[in-house]
């Protein structure tokens, strides 16, 4: 008899036995498939992610060089009678050698910032409610008159408390607070590019609307020293959500109200001469977060820029933030896949054991009367293939709203856990962490990612490549579970088998 015919009436006439195994085979094959296609929506989530939000790279003054480079200068000066302390130093970035990096491959734009402080020329900044430093004459004359009221030094530049930040920008759309969507345009324009050496400003709402400011408007500010004055044409109005830092209760110019924006020719105007055509720093908006290597690499074979005191900080917290819960949801969903194929496995080929050793004296009789061994295997193979091709089908069909429901609870779970260590990171740092002054600098990456919206759902579709994926771990699971059992009673002689059952 064909050992075809024979596997097909053995399955019928074992029943339980097939429906146990066909159950166990679905089960197998529902979790294998869900597996591989929540890994193929993970991957599909992650690439649109990263095509969508890019990834940031800033040029800044490398603080970690410039204070060894004190150190090992105040070492190393045996002369020196006293220990001179190390100290902060602004080293600005030319423009033209940002716009270098700008010409590279993989940019999809670039922004520049120029941060300072000023006065308010005219109108009245917001007050925070412990500044103190504009209350009175005498109070304001003490500061003139520097600590210890001495005044003695008349040609020196007296500094004044600032009560506004200065925000220079390349483009204000693309400035942090903007992008994050902490500060939003309400009436006018952004500034823009064209802008660059124009006279124009941004104000929020809420200083604009106690000054009676509209656009259109001028105001003047001045800088700290009050020897630079400088009129602006308000083009725009913006309104922010930013509620600022416990330290804007004492000094207004960290007043979220009080930041305007203006091109970053302005604020080096306020700065000084030394400041024109340089910036604080830039940063770079990749096409695609993972060509940020790339980026890297090329910048660093470009000579305008002084690598020594420069460095490049890639900033991809927002792509990773959004991704992470979806790697996490992926490869969970990969050691499903890996646990369940050799738990399948050993399950199934346990079943076929105990079926093999059970049918001894049928496959005595059948070799005793000369069929081949491997017709015997063949048998079995074809019995569990069967039950393996209806299984798939069931799989086929299921698995994608299995999929659907499974991945994306682990989305939520993961999504959970990814904003609690999000929000400990915040409350670790205190309040305010939002970096330096003029609200638009790259310090306020934190802001940035905490206001980037989730990936809440996957979009599961069994796809014919995972089909085949699954389909061929799940006929090396039948040759497996078919083959091992086999191989240990087909050693055994038929007349030791007739014997036995005997």
């Amino acid at each position: 008899m064909n050992f075809i015919k024979r596997a097909i009436l053995s399955m019928k006439a074992r029943k339980g036995r097939t429906i146990l195994q066909l159950f166990i085979f679905t089960i197998v094959c529902v979790l294998i498939l869900s597996g591989f296609t929540i890994q193929s929506a993970a991957n599909k989530a992650s690439e649109l992610a990263r095509q969508e939000l890019g990834g940031d790279v800033t040029l800044s003054v490398d603080r970690e060089k410039q204070m060894e480079a004190q150190q090992k200068e105040s070492s190393s000066s045996s002369s020196s009678t006293t220990t001179e302390r190390r100290m902060f130093e602004s080293t600005p970035v030319a423009v033209a050698a940002a716009k270098k990096l700008a010409e590279l491959d993989h940019v999809a734009g670039y922004n520049l910032y120029s941060n300072t402080q000023a006065l308010a020329s005219g109108f009245e900044p917001i007050a925070s409610s412990s500044d103190t430093s504009q209350s009175d004459d005498s109070t304001s004359s003490a500061q003139q008159q520097g600590p210890g009221g001495d005044s003695s030094d008349t040609n020196r530049p007296q500094m004044v408390q600032a009560d506004l930040s200065v925000s220079g920008v390349l483009d204000s759309a693309t400035a942090t607070k903007f992008k994050a969507g902490t500060d939003k345009l309400v009436s006018g324009k952004a500034i823009t590019e064209s802008d660059v050496g124009k006279n124009v400003v941004m104000i929020e709402k809420t200083l604009a609307e106690e000054n009676d400011l509209k656009v259109g408007d001028k105001i003047k500010i001045q800088s700290s020293d009050e020897a630079t004055t400088v009129e602006l044409t308000i083009q725009g109005i913006y309104e922010t959500t930013d509620a600022g830092s416990d330290a804007a209760a004492n000094f207004s110019f960290l007043n979220p109200y009080n930041t305007i924006y203006v091109p970053y020719t302005v604020a080096n105007t306020i700065k000084g001469s030394d400041a024109k055509d340089t910036v604080d720093s830039a940063i770079y908006f990749m096409d695609d977060a993972a060509n940020i290597s790339a980026f890297e690499k090329a910048a660093k074979k470009v000579t305008a820029v002084d690598w020594d005191t420069f460095k490049l900080d890639a900033n991809d917290a927002t792509y990773q933030q959004m991704i992470g819960p979806i790697n996490n949801v992926a490869a969970f969903s990969k050691n499903v896949v890996y646990i369940v194929s050799i738990a399948g496995a050993l399950i199934l080929g346990l079943l076929v054991m105990m079926q093999i050793r059970e049918r001894k004296y049928e496959m005595g009789v059948l070799l005793a009367i000369g069929e081949k061994r491997s017709k015997l295997v063949g048998q079995f193979l074809v019995e569990i293939l069967v039950v393996a091709i209806l299984s798939f089908g069931i799989a086929a069909v299921s698995s994608h709203y299995v999929a659907q429901v499974v991945g994306n609870q682990l989305l939520t779970q993961q999504n959970a856990t990814a904003s609690e260590s999000t929000s400990t990171t915040t409350n670790q740092r205190g309040p305010g962490g939002n970096g330096g002054p003029g609200g638009g600098g790259p310090g306020f990456g934190s802001s940035l990612t905490a206001n980037t919206a989730e990936i809440k759902s996957l979009d599961i579709q069994v796809s014919l490549e995972d089909m085949l994926k699954m389909g061929g771990i799940g006929v090396g699971i039948a040759f497996i579970s078919v083959l091992l059992p086999s191989i240990l009673v087909l050693r055994m002689n038929p007349k030791t088998i007739l014997t036995k059952q005997e």
